[in-house]
């Protein structure tokens, strides 16, 4: 098996602004793996917050390269089993290894990756388009340059409710409010109320990561479901939210995976939370592994491609938050 590392700096078409950072491009690493004249691809972007670069990425993967390269034939599984304990420290590059890992591995089978995992995708629930904070002429000009079914939008201002009452004259689409650990408690708990009568499906990871007290009384009085994307991490921290959160956002890049992603999602289900995968700006190449997913979802977020200027790759499609799947086996990517 051959690695091969790629390193990308995504352009975006906007400005993308949060409770804690805006960026205009998103730096990428593609990982690509090939055996027996075929090929499977990965990604992996970088990301401040978790103090996670492309070239750290890089290096980490480039330690164990030879162990990589000479792994032929094991299932996900237990590729992951035996690389995790090299990459531990560093899950994106992990994860970018992994869906690399499963998408070769699904194309040497001769099937698309939810094929494989015994996956219908006749229920698969839409994807939202996420429209970063900015001034709100500019949030409805996004929302008008593509109208959607279902927005998420960025909060965490001192104008959350008044920006959420003026984005509601301009659609009826549902919404779906990201404050990105930028509120308190009583701030939560009475900015639900207000949200939940403009139209908002539920709120994710409105508070500080680690403040599990707090989470434990929103979870009580908060007339509105709080999702967890922040406090939800790793395989562990599912068990955590239990009792403290409504569901829990996985992101690939943060577990590990796709191979840890489905254990939580199947984890989170057994104890009666909500699913949901989230993305980080990914282009196609990661937005594609999140597709196979959509089957065990309740929501999903997998616009990242959307919010480019230029993609890199294609596979999935979607249209008005509908997905689509390329032919091709394994999650279905092509680089450009």
């Amino acid at each position: 098996m051959k690695l091969i590392l790629r390193e990308y700096n995504l352009k975006l078409k906007h400005t993308f602004t949060i409770s804690r950072e805006s960026i205009d491009f998103q730096p990428s690493l593609i990982v690509e793996l090939q055996s027996d004249g075929f090929s499977g691809f990965g990604e992996a972007t970088s990301n401040p917050y978790y103090k996670t670069t492309v070239p750290m990425m890089m290096q980490d993967l480039e330690k164990i390269r030879s162990i990589i390269e000479n792994t032929e034939d094991e299932t996900p599984d237990a590729f992951w089993g035996k690389i995790h304990p090299y990459l531990k420290e560093d899950m994106f590059a992990l994860c970018a290894l992994d869906l690399a890992y499963n998408d070769l591995y699904a194309r040497k089978k001769g099937k698309k990756l939810y094929e494989l995992w015994n996956y219908t995708t006749e229920r698969n629930p839409l994807t939202d388009y996420t429209i970063g904070i900015a001034s709100i002429e500019k949030m409805v000009s996004k929302m008008q340059e593509l109208p959607w079914p279902i927005y998420k939008i960025k909060l965490g201002t001192k104008e959350d409710i008044a920006i959420v009452k003026e984005l509601r004259k301009h659609t009826d689409a549902i919404f779906r409010i990201d404050a990105n650990c930028g509120w308190g408690v009583e701030e939560t708990i009475n900015n639900a109320v207000e949200l939940k009568k403009l139209g908002v499906e539920f709120l994710e990871q409105p508070m500080k990561a680690d403040n599990w007290e707090a989470h434990k009384e929103v979870f009580k009085h908060s007339v509105l479901p709080i999702i967890a994307d922040e406090s939800c991490i790793i395989e562990e921290d599912v068990a955590k939210c239990h009792n403290h959160f409504h569901g829990v956002n996985v992101k690939l890049v943060k577990c590990g995976g796709l191979t840890p992603g489905k254990r939580m999602i199947e984890e989170a289900k057994k104890l009666g939370l909500k699913t949901m995968v989230g993305c980080m700006t990914e282009s196609t190449v990661g937005i594609s592994a999140i597709a196979h997913l959509l089957p065990q979802l309740d929501y999903v977020d997998m616009d990242g491609a959307l919010l480019l200027a230029q993609d890199i790759a294609t596979g999935v499609t979607i249209k008005n938050g509908a997905v689509s799947y390329s032919e091709l086996n394994g999650t279905g990517v092509t680089l450009l």
